[in-house]
């Protein structure tokens, strides 16, 4: 039993139903449509989408490619990464709502007959027996409560996750400088086509291009959208025009408040990720940063060493808390090096940029020595990329 239906749950029920494995995916939301979810997916996970044999359906998916990273500031484009020069198939970034990400997982996974995907699943409580997990209850849409008992629960419900409250872990909180503002105004055909972190001043912000509008992400100081909201509307309509120039004309769309949502940023990890018969992973596990983007891909990578190293195991109805720990032990330092570089970076650029004080950057990081040989490898691929190794042995519908 799985909880939570984001990329680290849905890809592990993939990977556990076409081994042959009987699974439910609980998910608290009736769909999953919402701007919060992150939209990269890195050639680490575009090389897990190619083992699964999705690939192909992947890309047909509407998604941007960037080959290279940069920050624009106010006088330059200061280049960060170029991934092009990364070792495989996969060079790139790809931009692809995330929504669009897990239907297209979930679609394939329903093709199995020992797949079951529960929507409007709230998880509200473990099944513990003689010092064991032994699955959820969760409310359905009507409030009508219900119990699942399984092998194994993982919980895979995000930053939030029910399941780690209902297991009384609590995570060492890291701290973030920054919170992030969310809203969306309309694209034009002549308007800049990648995605791109821009710089002014004491204020940063991320562009996403999703075809027909922008996804906006303004970065704010932690526990400052009161005092946001507080300057009025038209504060932040300058703050945008003046920082992307080619929206001028559009930050009138923003018409209050009530068109923005906020995100408060945390960064954390469980001290133990693991208890008999329960398992969290994603960001259940560890909440990240969004610096670098690599949140998405940090849980497909859980996912896939849980299933290479539990899924045999379940295969036969096991799930012992030795290979949970296995799981803890493998995927625990590439998210304890993530985390470091995420806190370096939110310390020393974020922090002082949002604080106005005197940020310098080399004019091409790209060229810097350390940058140059592991930025790109880093961003791509990842500290420790996972391969999927558990075959699968189930037929589909």
């Amino acid at each position: 039993m799985i909880a939570g239906g984001g990329p680290a749950g849905a890809v592990l029920a993939l990977l556990l139903a076409r081994a042959g494995v009987d699974v439910t995916l609980l998910e608290k939301h009736g769909d999953f449509l919402r701007d919060f979810r992150g939209d990269t997916i890195h050639p680490s996970t575009l090389q897990v989408l190619d083992e699964l044999g999705l690939a192909e359906r992947f890309h047909r998916l509407p998604h941007r490619k960037v080959h290279s990273l940069a920050l624009r500031t106010d006088d330059a484009v200061v280049p960060v990464a170029d991934l092009r020069r990364l070792p495989g198939r996969y060079r790139y970034i790809a931009f692809v709502p995330q929504w669009d990400f897990l239907t297209l997982i979930t679609t394939e996974a329903s093709r199995y007959p020992n797949f079951r995907l529960v929507m409007n699943a709230h998880v509200t409580d473990l099944v513990k027996e003689a010092g064991a997990v032994h699955g959820v209850r969760y409310h359905d849409e009507s409030g009508r409560e219900h119990e699942i008992r399984a092998t194994l629960t993982v919980g895979a419900d995000g930053r939030g996750s029910d399941v780690r409250r209902a297991a009384g872990l609590v995570p060492k909180e890291f701290g973030a400088p920054m919170d992030v503002v969310w809203f969306r105004l309309p694209r034009q055909d002549d308007d800049p086509d990648q995605p791109f972190l821009r710089a002014s001043g004491n204020h940063l912000m991320v562009a996403i291009n999703r075809g027909d509008y922008w996804q906006l992400a303004y970065v704010i100081p932690k526990g400052g959208y009161d005092a946001l909201e507080a300057g009025g509307i038209g504060t932040l309509r300058s703050t945008v025009a003046g920082m992307l120039p080619f929206l001028a004309d559009e930050v009138g769309r923003l018409a209050d408040f009530g068109d923005v949502s906020v995100l408060r940023v945390v960064l954390n990890r469980l001290r133990r990720w693991h208890l008999p018969g329960l398992l969290l992973i994603g960001d259940a596990a560890h909440a990240m940063s969004p610096v670098f983007g690599v949140g998405i891909n940090l849980a497909v990578q859980d996912a896939v060493a849980t299933a290479n190293i539990v899924g045999p195991a379940l295969q036969s109805g096991r799930a012992p808390e030795s290979l949970l720990a296995r799981v803890e032990r493998r995927r625990k330092i590439p998210t304890v090096i993530t985390q470091t570089a995420q806190r370096f970076v939110q310390d020393r650029l974020i922090g002082p940029t949002l604080d106005a004080k005197d940020v310098t950057l080399p004019r091409d990081l790209s060229r810097l020595p350390v940058v140059s040989r592991l930025a790109r490898r880093f961003v791509g691929l990842g500290v420790l990329p996972e391969h999927v190794r558990l075959a699968p042995t189930a037929v589909q519908k």
